[in-house]
């Protein structure tokens, strides 16, 4: 009988995230106006910040990304009779949690007071306990290269690079759970490479001014595209460390990479300011400087949405609208042409009509699942649906009437030769318009309509028309 306590490791091991990196950020979207007091506790050592978070940010242990394998393995070891070991470099009031949902523990060896129990420290206390080689360890990092040299046998999970090469080196690994990953195709879905679509906007002004065959203002109009996307894949990131508790807790976006624990916390901490200044450093080398004011605005406007801004009603979705039109503006400033009011009309009113169907569609889902109360992290009830709808269809027919008056202008009538075709574009997305909401009402739309319409056949046809339109004016 196998009577060597199992001791099993926390962050990376038993759940796939950092219980500091998450209360971190959990306590900056509380209080973003205290990111000095972070550094002060910094100052004072790791176990002082860690109990400093644990007292004020609240994480809940039930929708942690608990890897499923290690638990099959704990419930399988206690049915031998083996008493069950948490040992973590968190802080105690977050293991006490953890091991009370999961009642799977014997004991609870965590940080506490000044003593932040990693690594060496870690070992040492295990070695008091339980004996040099008087246990089996489960761990996953760099740190836990000291525990698994005083342990009897190495289990192996998640390990970071070079950590299993250098735990076989030590000689006792006995098992390793490595659940099968797809790095590549994860990350590309916590950058949403597919939202760069979005930034297809830059080119809009480019079409207005009658410029499309330029090739030298298309080659800087595809330099801002990139750029753009580097800036919005950072703030996707960013977005997704902060509103991790959240997603777990939504019908879908619980599957995001870091709230389902597919992509490691410390590779966003990492890559997003990465993104964010390889974006700015390219728009200041390549393009106008005014492109480079835009782009700050831009990431300034979203920062403040993620902490604040998407918690107020209304003001959310005319933020998201003013997200929309500033890649309009950005393209302007980067292809150097003329910014209309037409077009700064237009864009407010037809993506604040869609900015609307978003939240439309969350807040249809929680009355589909039968919750009546406020959508977590936003401002809206269920209740608010009607409101809601009747808001967004009249910012769409209002953008059509701002597509009318378009028609009538002067300097319209000077830059088309037919400008009367375009009248024909109004009953166009008049349906469009209409058809979206009516999808939404449905419960047939993507939770993001933009992309939505990127992906549905009749927006194709639609966006088609529209061209074949313009062109036949011109």
């Amino acid at each position: 009988m196998n009577t060597a306590p199992l001791v099993v490791d926390l962050d990376g091991t038993l759940i796939r995230s950092d219980l500091l990196v998450e209360s971190g950020f959990a306590f900056l979207k509380q209080n973003p106006l205290k990111v000095f007091n972070t550094i002060k506790w910094i100052l004072s050592g790791k176990a002082k910040l860690k109990k400093e978070l644990a007292q004020r940010v609240s994480l809940d242990v039930t929708t942690l990304p608990y890897v499923q394998e290690v638990i099959e393995f704990i419930i399988q070891e206690r049915h031998k009779g083996r008493k069950i070991v948490l040992a973590t470099a968190s802080h105690m009031i977050y293991a006490r949690q953890i091991a009370d949902h999961l009642k799977l523990f014997d004991e609870v060896i965590a940080t506490e007071e000044e003593i932040n129990l990693t690594s060496t420290r870690k070992a040492e206390r295990l070695i008091s306990l339980y004996g040099k080689a008087g246990f089996d360890y489960a761990g996953n990092s760099m740190d836990d290269l000291a525990v698994w040299s005083c342990s009897r046998k190495a289990i192996v999970v998640n390990p970071e690079r070079g950590v299993l090469d250098k735990a076989r080196k030590i000689g006792n690994v006995d098992q390793i759970i490595d659940p099968k990953k797809t790095f590549i195709k994860t990350l590309f879905k916590a950058l949403r490479i597919h939202q760069w679509a979005k930034n297809a906007l830059i080119f809009v002004p480019l079409l207005a001014s009658h410029q499309l065959l330029q090739l030298d203002k298309i080659a800087d109009g595809l330099l801002a595209f990139i750029t753009f996307g580097l800036c919005a894949s950072s703030v996707y990131l960013l977005n997704d460390l902060l509103d991790v508790q959240d997603d777990r807790h939504h019908q879908t976006k619980c599957n995001r990479p870091f709230a389902s624990g597919t992509l490691s916390i410390k590779t966003g901490v990492i890559l997003f300011p990465f993104l964010l200044i390889s974006s700015f450093v390219g728009a200041y080398f390549w393009l106008p400087v005014n492109f480079l004011f835009a782009l700050i605005i831009y990431y300034a406007l979203t920062v403040l949405y993620s902490f604040s801004l998407k918690r107020m009603v209304i003001i959310d979705v005319i933020v998201l609208a003013l997200l929309y039109t500033m890649r309009m503006i950005a393209g302007t400033f980067a292809l150097e042409v003329e910014l209309t009011f037409w077009m700064l009309a237009f864009s407010m009113f037809i993506f604040l009509s869609l900015a609307l169907v978003k939240r439309y569609t969350e807040l249809s889902e929680a009355r589909s699942a039968g919750n009546p109360e406020k959508a977590r992290g936003r401002g809206y009830y269920p209740d608010d649906l009607e409101m809601i709808s009747s808001l967004g269809a009249a910012a769409g027919y209002i953008s059509v009437m701002v597509l009318a008056l378009y028609i009538q202008d002067e300097a319209t009538i000077s830059l088309y030769k037919q400008p009367q075709f375009i009248w024909l574009a109004c009953p166009i997305l008049l349906f469009w318009i209409s058809r979206i909401w009516l999808l939404a009402h449905r419960g047939q739309m993507h939770d993001d309509p933009v992309v939505f319409a990127i992906k549905d056949k009749v927006s194709i046809v639609v966006g088609l028309l529209f061209g074949l339109i313009f062109w036949l004016a011109v």
